[in-house]
């Protein structure tokens, strides 16, 4: 077999690149590791080229034993990235010294992919859609997207949702998707058709498969063994690992949750009617309990979780089939959703000791009753880092300059943890004189009464002089639309504004990445893995340092845990989490070699609080300034000489194994081809603003493409209290149109008959069998 050195080589020739001293590094670095059989983390700067880093290693592996290598990311973007870019161009490169063709494939969980035994109707249509369509295609907007879920149906060789651009409605996309839960697994008449079985079956035969941190965590706790079996796991995108895996075993209860279960049992099982008192029952006692985290589990809401469970464990023993006898779909959604509420409602009541408890109001679904664990160190250890090697990377694992803070919420510190070493590789970019860090000291603290009128003049006076070109990240999803709408009228369709809700994310990076005169804001999606180089994006502007929430119940609780060990739980928690995600949305900016820009941060606390200094150490090493005159002047100066937008990447069809269908990477036949641990912290002391140095060189690019204007946006109206959404109201009048009940739209829209009620009278429309009408 060829060498690394040789194989890296040939990788970097065949992708149009340079090699790098990083990227060699971490490439040795990481054979090293599956060699010695020892965990490694590896901090790797944007444009280290850290994919082919630990692709080749990874494949060289895979060849010798056997054996697949996972690799797991936290975005999407970043597996279409690996299965449609990376992994097609590296394998073509390689070919002809490893003497066979790598082969890789994606797999996901079942929600994403078609059910085929679903489409035929094998399970209830709870909405009437099929029919509905069958017979008036014209009937609905909802009608309409699942005609056309049935016709994308008989082309698609993956069923993978992601593949359907543009997308559709949630709700459209239940009716043709099953759970795991509610999948009926090898008895299904149709498994030989399944997507998802074809998917995993190709996959065994990839030396590289890619999945995203959720999936993994689940294939890794609950022994489904949904990946076949391996002994290498790459992580990439690790700082998001923590967050990603509490997120998966994060389970929630609600009143219209419980009573939905009790009518899908309602033909099968004859005790339904008491889950459905139950619910009634809880509903009163949540909406009495004060939002934020519940210490204790209060004797009303115990008593009321205890009836839940027990209604439901009555109706589980009714539920099962007769002996010798497989349930049907029917009877299998109905298990499902009742064991969920069984399930959900006994780990409350359990109360372990490191579970945290909370209720939550939704806008549009009510009284949500949350319970997460704390920490999850000691699973990923047991279950992520037991049996196999791992490699986690990510452009930010260093936080104060040591490991220590992320390796111990993973598991990796402390006594009885494995062995595992820390590498920071570096970054290829020269930072000081590619990007300005531009800090508006001049504004006002930011308060809790939206974004300030100074605060506002301040974005509009830097996409001016960016001519737009401007990712704006906030810290909440009503600072971002505040922000889009007063934009939208003070430019007047001058420039376009997108915010994120408007479409999909991938749709809405696209449409910003081919279009100067566009402005993208959002907020936490967005701080992370949007990979828009070239002049598309030459301003980042971070409307607040992103703290957690106050109230947030698990920051809270985990800061409180480190108080009582004698530890600094804001600096160890809060701090530690706006680093990360600092330096996570700053990294949006310089993304190639030539790229040139500013990233502003609009809180003036990034110079005077206490914790300063520790947040600017997390940034990469851009140029400081507060000269605001000076950073207007360099937006224009780069808007001036621009270059043309990149080329931007379309969606491709997939095969069976999720590669890029009709491609030779993967094997579709030969079809297819791709929060931190408490550690105490002192202060640190009062920063400093250095004296502005000149500013760094622009150079003469080409000018920028001509302005396109955007759509006016629709403000979100509330009806009974309750927020609505554009998307809501047309699957509300969707609704109406297919002539469903009042009870039926409020368990479809899982909100309350009231809040639905006042909604459909503001919209002057009335619930009657057949078509609207007005009142």
């Amino acid at each position: 077999m060829a060498t690394l050195d040789e194989l890296l080589h040939a990788a970097v020739l065949g992708v149009g690149g340079v090699e790098r001293p990083g990227q060699v590094e971490m490439a040795h670095a990481v054979q090293d590791a599956i060699v010695a059989e020892e965990h490694l983390l590896v901090q790797a700067g944007t444009g280290t080229g850290k994919s082919l880093a630990y692709l080749l290693p990874a494949v060289m592996h895979a060849q010798k034993t056997g054996k697949p290598a996972v690799v797991a990311t936290a975005t999407l973007a970043l597996q279409a990235q690996l299965v449609d870019r990376d992994l097609p161009r590296l394998a073509e490169a390689v070919t002809p010294l490893l003497g066979r063709r790598p082969t890789y494939g994606l797999v996901k969980g079942r929600r994403n992919y078609l059910c085929a035994h679903k489409l035929e109707g094998g399970f209830p249509d709870d909405e009437g859609l099929f029919e509905v369509a069958e017979v008036d295609r014209a009937a609905s907007r909802l009608g309409q997207e699942v005609v056309r879920l049935r016709e994308w149906a008989d082309e698609t060789q993956s069923g993978d949702r992601d593949e359907l651009v543009p997308g559709v409605s949630e709700r459209a996309w239940r009716q043709v998707s099953v759970s795991a839960h509610e999948c009926l697994g090898g008895t299904c008449p149709m498994i030989a058709d399944c997507f998802v079985e074809r998917s995993r079956e190709a996959a065994k035969d990839c030396d590289v498969i890619v999945t995203n941190h959720s999936f993994m965590a689940i294939d890794s706790f609950e022994g489904r063994q949904m990946l076949p079996e391996h002994d290498l796991l790459v992580v990439d995108e690790a700082h998001e690992l923590v967050d990603r895996v509490t997120s998966t075993i994060t389970d929630e209860l609600t009143a219209p949750m419980v009573a939905a279960a009790a009518k899908r049992a309602g033909r099968l099982a004859e005790s339904t009617e008491a889950v459905d008192d139950a619910s009634v029952f809880l509903q009163g006692v949540l909406d009495e309990l004060p939002e934020g985290r519940l210490t204790g589990i209060p004797d009303a809401l115990s008593l009321a979780l205890a009836r839940v469970r027990d209604t439901a464990r009555q109706v589980q023993s009714e539920l099962k089939p007769e002996r010798g006898v497989e349930p049907d779909g029917g009877r299998k959604v109905a298990q499902a959703a009742i064991e969920e509420v069984f399930e959900n409602s006994s780990r409350i009541l359990e109360q372990r000791e490191l579970d945290v408890v909370w209720v939550n109001r939704d806008p549009r679904r009510g009284s949500v009753l949350r319970v997460a664990p704390m920490s999850v160190a000691m699973l990923l250890r047991d279950k992520v880092f037991g049996d196999r090697t791992v490699v986690m990377t990510s452009a930010t694992l260093e936080l104060g300059g040591t490991f220590d803070a992320l390796a111990g919420t993973m598991g990796l510190r402390g006594e009885g943890a494995p062995t595992w070493r820390g590498l920071d590789v570096g970054s290829p970019f020269d930072y000081p004189q590619q990007a300005i860090a531009y800090v508006a000291q001049h504004l006002p603290s930011p308060g809790r009464d939206g974004l300030s009128t100074q605060t506002l003049d301040e974005i509009e006076a830097l996409v001016r002089a960016a001519g737009g070109r401007t990712l704006g990240l906030f810290s909440s999803m009503r600072a971002a639309r505040e922000a889009t709408e007063a934009m939208r009228e003070r430019f007047d369709g001058d420039l376009g504004f997108l915010c994120q809700g408007d479409d999909q994310i991938t749709t809405l990076v696209r449409q910003f990445a081919r279009d100067p005169a566009t402005c993208l804001f959002g907020t936490l999606t967005l701080w992370q893995g949007v990979d828009v180089p070239g002049s598309a994006c030459q301003l980042v502007i971070i409307d607040r340092i992103p703290f957690p929430r106050p109230d947030d119940p698990l920051s809270s609780a985990r800061s409180q845990a480190i108080a009582r060990m004698g530890g600094n739980g804001f600096m160890a928690v809060s701090a530690t989490h706006a680093a990360l995600r600092l330096a996570q949305g700053a990294g949006r900016l310089i993304r190639r070699a030539d790229d040139r820009g500013v990233v502003a941060f609009l809180d003036s606390r990034m110079m005077t609080a206490r914790y300063a200094g520790f947040l600017q150490r997390s940034l990469p090493p851009f140029w400081p300034t507060t000269d605001r005159e000076r950073v207007l002047a360099a937006l224009r100066r780069l808007d001036e000489t621009a270059a043309p937008p990149l080329t931007v990447h379309e969606p491709a069809l997939r095969g069976v194994a999720g590669a890029v269908a009709g491609s030779t990477g993967g094997r579709v036949g030969e079809d297819a081809a791709e929060h931190p641990r408490p550690v105490a912290l002192d202060p640190p002391a009062p920063d400093v603003p250095a004296v502005d140095p000149p500013a760094p060189d622009v150079p003469a690019l080409d000018p920028p493409a001509q302005d396109v204007p955007a759509e006016e946006p629709v403000s979100a109206p509330v009806a009974a209290g309750s927020a609505w959404t554009a998307e809501a109201d047309e699957e509300l009048r969707d609704g109406v149109e297919l002539g469903l009940s009042l009870e039926e739209l409020a368990e479809s829209l899982e909100l309350t008959e009231d809040v639905v009620a006042a909604r459909l009278a503001s919209l002057r429309l009335e619930v009657v069998p057949g078509a609207p009408r007005l009142m």
